[in-house]
């Protein structure tokens, strides 16, 4: 069993009520939160089989009969806990819209096309030095209702477990110079000396030569240096 998690820290993920972002109007709580302790069933560790995964699990261009359309890209990175010690074996879940700025769902309207061959969801494993790594299809960006010519900057979705289940961590991924991203409320809702942990860096060594351009996206679980909830 992992040692107790220490609090988090103010500053590091967003208010619970932030009004620029609409819908935290309706699901903030209204009274003030109540401190539990920690259980067991908080600092029991979370164990996933690689039995879970599928061979395109971690590549989301090869999940169906053709290519689908769009910049292909690398992400990868490394989790780590508070103490910066690697997060090993966790499960880590990633979905995003396609290259045309529309979601592989049916409540998603958007008129934008529908790759039939992009199905936008994938998950992998942490290795024994916390590493990760998928193929994917740059997002495009897309409308949305929260404002007047409202519209979300390029981000991928992550769901991670982490070693216990109080790490469990769900936030976005966004990219260096995406002009959306200060005009968007859920990043702006993000602490302003932690939004930076939420945008990924073009990195050349991850970039396949003539396929796919690369970005790392580190990843922290709790801690003062926490990677900022996103959702």
């Amino acid at each position: 069993m992992p040692h107790r998690l220490r609090p988090i820290p103010v500053g590091v993920h967003p208010a619970l009520l932030y009004p620029d972002y609409r819908s935290t109007t309706e699901r903030a709580p209204s009274g003030p939160l109540i401190a539990l302790e920690q259980s067991e069933q908080e600092l029991a560790v979370a164990h996933f089989s690689r039995s879970v995964l599928k061979p395109t699990d971690a590549d989301l261009t090869r999940q169906s009969s053709a290519e689908p359309l769009g910049q292909r890209i690398v992400v990868a990175g490394q989790v780590i806990d508070e103490d910066g010690r690697p997060v090993r074996n966790s499960l880590v879940e990633v979905w995003q819209c396609n290259a045309a700025g529309r979601y592989h769902h049916a409540k998603d309207q958007h008129n934008a096309p529908l790759d039939p061959h992009f199905h936008g969801y994938g998950k992998m494993l942490t290795d024994e030095h916390g590493n990760y790594r998928f193929v994917s299809i740059k997002p495009g960006a897309y409308p949305w209702r929260n404002h007047a010519n409202a519209w979300r900057p390029a981000h991928i979705h992550f769901s991670l477990f982490g070693d216990a289940y109080a790490q469990r961590l769900i936030t976005q991924m966004y990219f260096e110079g995406d002009p959306l991203l200060p005009l968007d409320p859920i990043y702006l809702s993000a602490p302003e000396g932690a939004r930076q942990r939420l945008v990924s860096a073009f990195d050349l060594s991850l970039t396949v030569e003539g396929i796919a351009l690369g970005y790392r996206f580190d990843i922290v679980l709790r801690g003062r240096e926490a990677t900022p909830m996103g959702v």
